[in-house]
């Protein structure tokens, strides 16, 4: 009995993360012109490769062009279109009109390449279809492509996307649960302030090592530990008043930033130079350009500026990711060319409270470059600013 499959990708997905546009509601053909690039397929691709041994059991059901046929087909799937969009421009209502038609199909599992918005979106129609037919719901899950992921129904990263629907695939017992549907309101957003709101649950799969859990938000509580671990970090920019130090999006450096008495961009990258700003909000093109000195006459080797560039980021409550979630200015040409300085590793500070740490349960820190060499490299213990001189020594793994 062949496995149905239903597939459905936003192709417009994380269209603004790249370019520090934090979202792509309503900001595709600013993200584009400055020169966005569409990730969504690619990381699509990377869960399907998983099931690549099964292609013979598998049926895809899916839209037509980058909405799915384009990734299945690539890979030598056995694709059924259920749904067929008007332009190449899609939107809300193709995403909706896909998923149902796959529940006409009754499928046995869909699989989406989104963010929180295309969460929502196919939220509302599987309680619609739900109510109408008194019926249970389908089982769903997310292959992470958004700029926002505070949703409680995505895998961690593509590849364990893959990996659960290998299980169902392969008969093997996978519970099921319900998972929330949660959102922020993006023009807040980008003015700095997180409101998120749950906007339903789903049914997914609940394999723990495989599925995020809803994001932790809220204001650390201890500002004395914040505190210690500001000044910890103050004294690293005294010790190297020549150095430029690229400041990660997340509360805690939030309040890192704060206490140097500078504007932050709450969920942006920003450059402190001699402990006074230098740029804010900077997209990945301009961090790039920031690095970059000049290109070797003799090679095409490029160098770096004269200067020691240190990364300061912290991890996402509840989830445990460090890089690959809400922070995609920091690509892997970025972080590679902080690795190639002399100390490696060591340029890169994760601050956060040992509590935020306790949090995950022992789970890793999770790196999702989207570059499997680059998440190799970064795997293995790393330490963790938690205090004044206080680190502790935790584990990152690479996708799974």
């Amino acid at each position: 009995m062949m496995f149905k499959l239903g597939l459905v990708i936003n192709p417009i997905a994380g269209v603004g993360g790249s370019v520090a546009l934090k979202g792509s509601d309503d900001m595709v053909n600013h993200a584009l012109a400055l020169g966005a690039d569409l990730k969504a397929n690619e990381r699509t691709q990377t869960a399907l490769k998983v099931l690549l041994p099964y292609q013979d059991e598998i049926t895809v059901y899916t839209a037509n062009n980058q909405m799915g046929e384009q990734a299945a087909k690539s890979l030598g799937f056995t694709v059924e279109l259920v749904y067929q969009t008007s332009t190449d421009k899609t939107q809300a209502i193709d995403t909706e009109s896909t998923i149902s038609a796959l529940l006409a199909k009754q499928v046995d599992i869909i699989l989406f390449a989104g963010g929180d918005g295309t969460a929502r979106n196919i939220a509302k129609v599987v309680a619609l279809n739900t109510q109408e037919k008194d019926s249970s719901q389908v089982p769903v899950l997310g292959i992470p492509a958004g700029c926002k992921i505070h949703s409680g129904v995505y895998a961690i990263t593509p590849r364990a996307a893959g990996r659960v629907v290998e299980l169902m695939v392969t008969k093997q017992l996978v519970t099921l649960t319900e998972g929330d549907v949660m959102d922020i309101d993006e023009s807040l957003f980008r003015q700095g302030i997180v409101k998120a709101k749950r906007f339903g649950e789903m049914q997914i799969p609940s394999e723990l090592r495989y599925v995020q859990a809803v994001k932790s938000g809220g204001k650390e509580l201890d500002e004395l530990v914040l505190q210690d671990i500001s000044e910890d970090v103050i004294s690293h920019m005294r010790d190297d008043d020549e150095g430029l130090f690229i400041i990660g999006s997340g509360s805690t450096t939030d309040f890192l930033m704060g206490e140097l008495g500078l504007e932050s961009t709450l969920l942006g990258v920003d450059l402190v130079k001699n402990q006074m700003l230098i740029a804010n909000d900077v997209t990945e093109q301009q961090l790039w350009q920031q690095l970059i000195s000049t290109k070797s006459s003799e090679s095409s080797n490029l160098t770096l500026a004269q200067q020691n560039i240190t990364l300061v980021i912290t991890l996402i409550g509840g989830q445990g990711h460090i890089f690959g979630r809400g922070n995609q200015q920091l690509s892997p040409r970025i972080i590679r060319l902080i690795l190639e300085q002399r100390g490696g590793k060591d340029n890169i500070m994760i601050i956060a409270t040992k509590k935020k740490l306790a949090a995950l349960n022992n789970k890793p820190l999770i790196s999702d470059t989207g570059d499997n060499d680059l998440d190799q490299l970064l795997s293995g213990f790393m330490p963790i600013t938690t205090g004044y001189k206080d680190q502790v020594l935790y584990l990152v793994s690479s996708p799974v």
